[in-house]
């Protein structure tokens, strides 16, 4: 059994989360979300480009992604993934590099799960649990339900174009 079973409640009050019901299979649904080539096509809100990804898809291996606005400001993000089950758990965290080298300022652990709801529709929801009440309210702050949630219906909107055989 995970650490990180979805079924967990929230331990602290320190979560935030994202939900959507998507008309598509979570094996499509997984393979956007971890396909470095699809990334750009739905992560962060629209307008906002992926120039570099790296995803070392093991526990203890390392992600890392930069998302660029269209102003030019970047925000990296660098971290290891805990836990990769598919096509069900994404877990990651920005706590650690590569190697298990511990971050001074750890902010949060993702985790991303994938619901079979059966004929073909998945429930996804990805969750930030955060060190501290004042770290999930930087979060809240910085726009996680907006940004999150943009990414959310993006993801959604291109694993359902692709699930009625589109391009």
């Amino acid at each position: 059994m995970s650490l990180f079973a979805a079924d967990l409640p929230d331990p602290n009050g320190f979560e935030l989360s994202v939900t959507r019901e998507i008309a598509a299979p979570r094996d499509l649904i997984f393979r956007l979300w971890t396909d470095p080539a699809r990334i750009e096509e739905w992560w962060g809100p629209g307008g906002m480009t992926v120039p570099a990804v790296e995803m070392d898809l093991r526990p203890g291996g390392r992600f890392h992604v930069v998302s660029r606005l269209p102003d030019g400001q970047e925000y990296p993000f660098e971290g290891v993934f805990l836990e990769v089950t598919a096509p069900e758990r994404i877990v990651f965290t920005d706590a650690f590099r590569a190697g298990w080298v511990p971050k001074p300022d750890p902010f949060t652990v993702s985790i991303t799960t994938l619901d079979d709801l059966g004929d073909g529709r998945t429930r996804y929801t990805a969750r930030g649990r955060h060190w501290s009440a004042a770290k999930r309210d930087e979060h809240a702050a910085m726009g996680f339900d907006d940004g999150w949630g943009r990414s959310a219906d993006r993801l959604a909107a291109l694993a359902e174009r692709l699930a009625r055989g589109g391009a």
